[in-house]
């Protein structure tokens, strides 16, 4: 049965060029059954008639599938329930009289545009390197002309999972995307359909990696963790192997 609890937020504000800075907000009779963003909608519409400015934060489809979402609750990305997205996130987690504390992902590659979002471009400029595959035009082909291993669809459809939330980035201890870009790279390395670019992919996508400040991994799988998807960091091993198959080719 749901209930209503009162929660305490301080919520990071800040536009993009200037100091940010921690703001207090009370979060009053909030559903139990409501999501997390649902409560910042609540929030919001209460600070829009006290002529305060909402509280900027990223969302779309809000059903976990998007990657739109994203925030720390408490120092956790989204809020670190078990593969949940922050707008999959209900408030019946919570205790009534709780303070939250809510900030941007905070990674090197990822600058804060304002408030809670913050610009993670750069995963869509490793995407644009190397997620895609080349295809003949016409019409579909029969799906038994291209006989794939069960173990390896399982681990491509597994791989595919990644939404792109950048969690995993904002995570690690040293801001990296590997997890990311290596479940990217699985995704197409693991089917016939993406072995025609797939020494230039991988190439191409750890260049971009690097370019844009993303540091290395240092093993200390947080971003396996914090994943909503539960991408498993088996994919880093291949990303790696990858690399060193093809990464050196010219």
């Amino acid at each position: 049965m749901s209930k209503q609890i009162n929660l305490t937020l301080k919520v990071w504000r800040q536009s993009k060029g200037e100091a940010g800075r921690f703001e207090t907000y009370e979060a009053k009779n909030i559903d139990t059954d409501a999501s997390f963003l649902e409560m910042l909608d609540v929030v919001n519409d209460e600070l829009t008639v006290k002529g305060v400015e909402p509280i900027a934060f990223e969302h779309d489809c809000r059903e976990g599938i998007c990657g739109c979402c994203g925030a720390l609750v408490n120092g956790k990305t989204h809020g670190s329930h078990d593969r949940t997205t922050l707008c999959q996130l209900h408030m019946r987690h919570f205790e009534d009289g709780q303070e939250l504390v809510l900030e941007p992902f905070r990674a090197d590659a990822f600058p804060v545009l304002k408030d809670l979002i913050v610009d993670r471009s750069g995963l869509d400029e490793i995407i644009t390197e190397g997620g895609y595959v080349a295809v003949k035009t016409g019409n579909a082909p029969e799906a038994s002309t291209t006989p794939i291993k069960k173990e390896f669809a399982e681990a491509a459809m597994d791989a595919a999972e990644c939404i792109g939330c950048g969690a995993c980035v904002a995570s690690c201890p040293n801001g990296s995307a590997m997890l990311f870009t290596s479940a990217k790279v699985s995704q197409y390395a693991l089917l016939p359909q993406g072995h025609p670019e797939r020494a230039k992919r991988v190439k191409a996508m750890v260049s971009k990696m690097d370019e844009l400040g993303f540091g290395n991994c240092s093993n200390e799988y947080e971003c396996a963790v914090a994943c909503p998807k539960g991408i498993d960091v088996k994919n880093i091993a291949r990303l790696n192997r990858e690399f060193i198959k093809h990464g050196f080719k010219s």
